[in-house]
């Protein structure tokens, strides 16, 4: 795909666009080097200042790498943004079997790989929590980057980091604070006690039974919604004007 002059408007957003795209067509590979400033200046019709601005968004993203005296080559093409996208978009339901497959194996692999720092951590984690109250998204969310911090896996580590605040917006959106059950403190207890006890089989069985009430939660509220939305003609015709799903608030 031939890169295309930048308009006026937006000059930064619109270099920005045009690269990410040229990344994610695959149109240069992982470890290529890409055109330099001036090249890339001549190709879109903008100054060097614009297109090295738009290059430190990327950068920034993680899709670009700049190295001292030898350019700027290509890290990733898998654009970050787009999984963001494709995050929010997807229902409730989806976004906490992710979050269920992701913290089930961090505390399978936190009780065989925890130290006592970690421990540490993690009990001082769940007193906060406990002082906090059981609706802290924050505390709740230290709690877990405890856990996973528990693996000594980087990786593990950064994946949960890009979802986890990703997770929570959806879950919010999705069911509201009101209708968010509250975080089960003697189930996070359990779990602190099969790290401790290096029980991979049982921390694992309690990371799951930590999503059991949100999932229950979702599925009950998907078939409500369900309902009201069979039954929705018939409401919408009555005097009121009022449907159910407002009536039952």
């Amino acid at each position: 795909m031939a890169l295309r002059a930048a308009g006026r408007t937006s000059l930064v957003d619109s270099v920005v666009e045009q690269l990410r795209t040229q990344l994610t067509d695959g149109e240069w590979a992982v470890g290529d080097r890409i055109p330099t400033e001036h090249e890339l200046a001549q190709q879109l019709g903008v100054g060097r200042n614009t297109v090295r601005e738009a290059v430190r968004v990327l950068v920034h993203a993680g899709l670009l790498e700049s190295r001292q005296g030898n350019g700027t080559f290509v890290r990733s093409t898998a654009d970050p943004a787009a999984v963001l996208r494709g995050v929010r978009h997807a229902g409730a339901a989806d976004v906490l079997e992710l979050r269920v497959a992701l913290e089930a194996e961090a505390a399978r692999l936190a009780a065989a790989r925890r130290d006592t720092h970690d421990l540490l951590r993690l009990r001082a984690a769940l007193t906060t929590l406990r002082e906090e109250g059981d609706r802290d998204a924050d505390a709740d969310l230290a709690f877990h980057l405890a856990v996973v911090g528990a693996t000594h896996n980087a990786a593990f580590v950064e994946v949960y980091r890009f979802f986890s605040a990703q997770v929570h917006e959806v879950l919010v959106e999705a069911l509201g604070d009101g209708e968010m059950p509250p975080v089960d403190i003697d189930a996070h207890e359990a779990l602190v006690a099969a790290i401790e006890a290096a029980d991979p089989e049982t921390a694992e069985r309690q990371a799951r039974e930590l999503l059991r009430a949100p999932m229950e939660t979702v599925a009950a509220l998907t078939e409500s919604s369900s309902r009201t939305e069979t039954s929705s003609p018939t409401e919408s015709s009555s005097p009121t004007g009022n449907s159910s799903l407002t009536e039952n608030r």
